[in-house]
C-alpha cells in the first residue's frame, strides 16, 4: 500500500512540475519537426484526464502527432482518434478555455480532409478572435499569436488584430 502511495505521489509531482510554457514550446517544435514528436509525447506521458485541461489537450495533440509517424493507415487513424478524444474531453470540461480551443484549431487546420475533423475551425477561430484580448499570460498570447499570423484560416484583416 505504501508503495502505491509513493508511486501515485511521484506521478502527481511529475505532472505538477510540468511547466505549461515548456509544453507550449515543445508542441510548437513537434508540430514543425517530426523528429521532436516523440520527446513532446514523452513529456506528457503521465498526464491523465484528471489533470489541467490544457495539459490534457496537449497530450491529445501529442498522441495525434504520433499518428504521423505510423506506417499503417489503421494505426495512424487509431492514434489520431485516441488523441482527439483527449482534446474533445478537454473542450467538454472547459469550453471557454482559449488554449484548448487553440489546440483543437491547430489540429483541425492541419488534419487531412479524409479524417473529417475540420468541423469546428470557424467556431474556434471566432472564439479566439473574441477572447484573445482577455489572455493574461504573455507566453500564451505570443504562442497563439505566432500560430495565427502564419495560419491560412485567418484573413489578413483578422490577423491585424494579432499584430498590434
Amino acid at each position: 500500500m505504501k508503495l502505491l502511495n509513493v508511486l501515485i505521489l511521484a506521478i502527481s509531482i511529475t505532472v505538477l512540475s510540468l511547466d505549461v510554457s515548456t509544453v507550449r514550446n515543445a508542441y510548437k517544435e513537434a508540430a514543425q519537426d517530426s523528429s521532436k514528436i516523440e520527446a513532446f509525447s514523452k513529456l506528457l506521458t503521465n498526464v491523465s484526464k484528471n489533470d489541467d485541461v490544457a495539459l490534457v489537450a496537449y497530450k491529445g495533440a501529442a498522441i495525434a502527432l504520433l499518428a504521423r509517424n505510423e506506417k499503417r493507415i489503421k494505426d495512424k487513424k487509431d492514434l489520431f482518434v485516441e488523441g482527439i478524444s483527449y482534446v474533445e474531453y478537454a473542450i467538454e470540461k472547459a469550453p471557454n478555455n482559449i488554449e484548448v480551443r487553440f489546440i483543437r484549431l491547430g489540429i483541425q487546420e492541419n488534419t487531412p480532409k479524409i479524417l473529417k475533423y475540420k468541423g469546428d475551425i470557424e467556431e474556434d477561430k471566432q472564439f479566439i478572435l473574441k477572447q484573445f484580448k482577455n489572455i493574461n499570460s504573455s507566453n500564451l498570447r505570443n504562442h497563439i499569436k505566432d500560430y495565427i499570423l502564419q495560419s491560412k484560416s485567418f484573413s489578413d484583416e483578422e490577423k491585424s488584430v494579432f499584430s498590434r
